[in-house]
């Protein structure tokens, strides 16, 4: 790192022996030790919670295009959910209109058979019987619910 020789280092060490003195010498040298152990845990530490911001700005920016992407198809399947409605809500409105008089009376027929006028059409007794049945009622289809928020805590962990 440093590229420092061994010849290097047993000057220093000659230097050290001879200017602090072979007495003090191995405290010193203790103390220097831990020094450098406590920059090396800094270090260490400090490439830790480096690396940990770079790890959850990509979280985030993931957990933006999830949300976005969900929110586009919760659009998406809405629209989608209200043109199934419109059709059927048109089909259901030409069945009405198809069952509304099975027999194929006009305007004027119909009503000279509400007003009970002596008028009012024969019917074919040998024709096979109809049955009317009430029009069918289907409830629309409702749309999607919002994705739900975060919760306090999910948010809390983080």
């Amino acid at each position: 790192m440093f590229d420092i020789s061994f010849g290097e280092l047993l000057v220093v060490g000659v230097v050290a022996l001879v200017v602090i003195g072979p007495e003090r010498l191995p405290k010193v040298a203790r103390t220097l030790g831990s020094m450098v152990g406590r920059l090396q845990r800094y270090v260490a530490g400090v490439k830790a919670d480096i690396q940990r911001e770079i790890d959850l700005d990509s979280l985030r920016q993931m957990e933006a295009e999830m949300n976005e992407a969900g929110r586009t198809m919760h659009q998406q399947l809405n629209g989608e959910l209200k043109e199934v409605n419109q059709d059927l809500q048109g089909v259901l409105g030409e069945a009405r209109d198809a069952t509304a008089d099975p027999l194929g009376h006009s305007a004027a027929d119909q009503a000279a058979l509400a007003a009970g006028t002596p008028e009012a059409p024969q019917f074919d007794l040998f024709a096979p019987p109809t049955t009317t049945t009430p029009p069918l009622e289907i409830a629309p289809i409702s749309p999607l619910p919002e994705p739900a928020a975060q919760s306090s805590a999910v948010r809390d962990r983080r």
